[in-house]
């Protein structure tokens, strides 16, 4: 069996390696190549079973991406809420800790597409010795997100010291890491990184599956082995036009994450990066899909549907309309459009709260 790192190390880079494996013409794919890198690993290629099919959209260049004139490149403003390279501090409980600048793929799609991959993305030792000393100097910072590029393409050793310094931090109570490697290069998911892991709960990872063909038997064995490490898993789905805009797709994606012991955590709409209009559907779309989800599948297969807001105004909640008026009245309407009434309590008198806050021990 070969290793995930023999595995990596025979990733493609060059456009014209896929298009003399799919007899196509690369002249398109070197020229999005050269502005935005390419890497597919050997797993992950296995996985594309035609041109343009929901696997090969993701991972291949596209000369689309090239044609972009509507999405600018730092959409979500991280740069401008970075007091410290590659930490980003948006709420104010938890912040976004760049602590690797590549990934076992690169995804066409992926968020920071400007500068993942690239020369300009310079992760060192001192800044991330910066970013845990600003985590450390913030005592109201509970809630450390790590993310990259892709975190558990770091080496063991590199990754335990990480989380060990953090885990020092006295008011630093959750650790959560932003991973993709369960997706396009399970077996990274080796049983020394899971005893790595298992040391600094709470940990939690997210990880982000978006079309059903990426639960392969593989990815299931690595997310069952961070599952019986007692590490809770999440996924976040990106809506993604000709990958997973049909409800039904999104439907048995969830229902088999599920299967696998994941559980759905966020559909995104698609940010608006510079290079991914293509991939960008409309905000009914997404609503339709909640709709298809709601009722027609157990509630844990039903994430939430967010978007970041443009210019790092935080990710904001969309639900199709089932409540239809608030008053004394309440009037609800369920996932097959039947309208039910609901009669409103009034607000808590004074000592009603009084007696609340007692029972409370409060």
């Amino acid at each position: 069996m070969e290793t995930w790192q023999k595995i990596l190390q025979n990733s493609v880079t060059e456009p014209t390696a896929i298009a003399a494996r799919f007899g196509i013409d690369p002249a398109p794919l070197i020229a999005v190549a050269e502005r935005y890198p390419m890497r597919i690993n050997p797993y992950y290629l296995s996985l594309i079973q035609s041109i343009n099919d929901p696997i090969w959209k993701q991972a291949v260049p596209d000369e689309l991406e090239l044609q972009d004139q509507v999405c600018p490149a730092d959409p979500l403003n991280e740069e401008n809420q970075s007091p410290v390279p590659n930490l980003v501090h948006r709420y104010p409980d938890r912040v976004l800790f760049l602590i690797s600048s590549t990934c076992a793929m690169y995804c066409r799609f992926c968020t920071r597409k400007r500068k993942v991959g690239c020369a300009d993305m310079a992760i060192t030792e001192e800044s991330i010795s910066a970013g845990i000393a600003y985590i450390r100097d913030h005592s109201e910072i509970r809630d450390v997100i790590l993310s990259g590029g892709d975190p558990l393409l770091l080496k063991d050793e590199k990754l335990d010291s990480i989380l060990s310094r953090l885990r020092a931090i006295p008011h630093v109570e959750i650790i959560r890491i932003g991973s993709r490697i369960p997706v396009v290069l399970p077996q990274r998911i080796t049983p020394n990184l899971v005893r790595v892991l298992k040391r600094y709960h709470p940990l939690y990872i997210n990880t982000h599956f978006n079309h059903p063909d990426e639960i392969t038997r593989q990815a299931a064995s690595a997310c069952n082995r961070l599952a019986n490490a007692g590490i809770p898993l999440g996924n976040q789905s990106v809506l993604l036009r000709g990958v997973n805009d049909d409800p039904q797709v999104m439907k048995r994606l969830m229902q088999r994450l599920l299967a696998i012991r994941v559980r759905p955590y966020y559909i995104y709409q698609a940010d608006q990066v510079q290079g991914t209009d293509h991939f960008r559907t409309s905000v009914e779309e997404g609503l339709e899909i909640i709709r298809a989800l709601r009722g027609f599948t157990s509630g844990m297969a039903v994430p939430s549907y967010v978007i970041d807001a443009p210019g790092g105004g935080g990710k904001i909640p969309l639900l199709p309309d089932y409540l239809q008026q608030l008053g004394s009245d309440v009037i609800l309407k369920n996932y097959l459009g039947d309208t039910y009434h609901y009669t409103n309590a009034g607000p808590a008198k004074p000592n009603e709260e009084l007696e609340w806050h007692e029972a409370m021990g409060c």
